[in-house]
């Protein structure tokens, strides 16, 4: 009986420290984006989208006022982190009202200065909620995916194959019918969606850790490198937001945001917040 009482005494602290810790959690807000500027670099080869009509630009102003009522005490960006002094220059400038005609003088014909979600989104926020930095967190990494279908082709895995290649041909597709359709907003919440994100992560365990033969593990070397440089990311979040900060705001394109919720849910420290809840504040 003494033991049963216990247990159950321990059982009640746990649960009680476990709601503690949920109360105190810093709430992440956390944005999966396509690339605005649409460099080609994914695997899914996408249409561009316009982000400079009126239309997206009304709409980014009133995601940057949705933002500042989120009150971030920092935003984190897809930007190299090793690169941070560049970014603090760019964003001086912007918060300056410098950065455009800056911009246009020094890469006329470069969209990504322009256009990338960077300068667009994170930049008009930061600048809005009175912030005085934007973080870069990225890290490059060899991603070795020629590698894999090497493997593929070596382990005769023609089935897998053609599995791959038509799941990178549905997500474009899925991606550029929601380019002709919806609104910046409404493709923003769409990336962000759970099934989306589960669709876009479950690839790399479904389809690609298995590429190989019996004892080739190139595969998983591809998931794991994958899986490693998002770690690597979000090990650069955590060792950057202060303990006095509350709220923060990660604004990376859609497959790492997948791959974040992820670690945001097991890291006891931080809560997610989406973007869903912050346009209807």
């Amino acid at each position: 009986m003494k033991r049963y009482l216990a247990l159950c005494a321990l059982l009640c602290f746990w649960n009680y420290a476990t709601a503690q810790t949920k109360n105190t959690a810093k709430e992440a807000l956390l944005l999966g984006v396509f690339h605005f500027n649409n460099p080609g670099a994914d695997l899914a080869k996408t249409e561009t989208f316009n982000v400079m009509s009126k239309q997206a630009q009304q709409e980014l102003e009133v995601l940057a006022a949705q933002i500042k009522k989120f009150r971030p005490d920092k935003i984190f960006v897809e930007w190299d982190y090793d690169d941070q002094p560049a970014l603090d220059t760019l964003y001086d400038l912007y918060r300056k009202g410098q950065y455009f005609s800056w911009v246009q003088s020094k890469y006329p014909d470069n969209a990504f200065y322009t256009q990338n979600e960077i300068f667009q989104l994170a930049f008009r926020a930061g600048k809005l909620a009175g912030l005085q930095k934007i973080h870069a967190i990225d890290v490059q990494m060899n991603w070795p995916f020629d590698s894999l279908q090497l493997a593929i082709q070596k382990a005769g895995q023609t089935t897998l194959q053609r599995e791959i290649e038509d799941q990178i041909v549905a997500f474009s597709e899925h991606a550029n019918a929601l380019m002709k359709k919806m609104s910046l907003t409404r493709i923003l919440l769409e990336e962000n969606t759970k099934a989306t994100r589960d669709k876009n992560l479950g690839m790399y365990i479904t389809l690609l850790n298995k590429g190989g033969a019996l004892t080739d593990f190139t595969g998983a070397s591809v998931v794991d490198a994958w899986y490693r440089r998002n770690l690597y990311m979000y090990s650069l979040v955590q060792k950057l937001t202060a303990e006095q900060d509350k709220r923060i705001m990660i604004i990376v394109g859609a497959g790492h945001a997948a791959l974040f919720k992820h670690f945001i849910d097991l890291d006891e420290n931080y809560k997610v917040t989406e973007l869903a809840d912050v346009l209807k504040k």
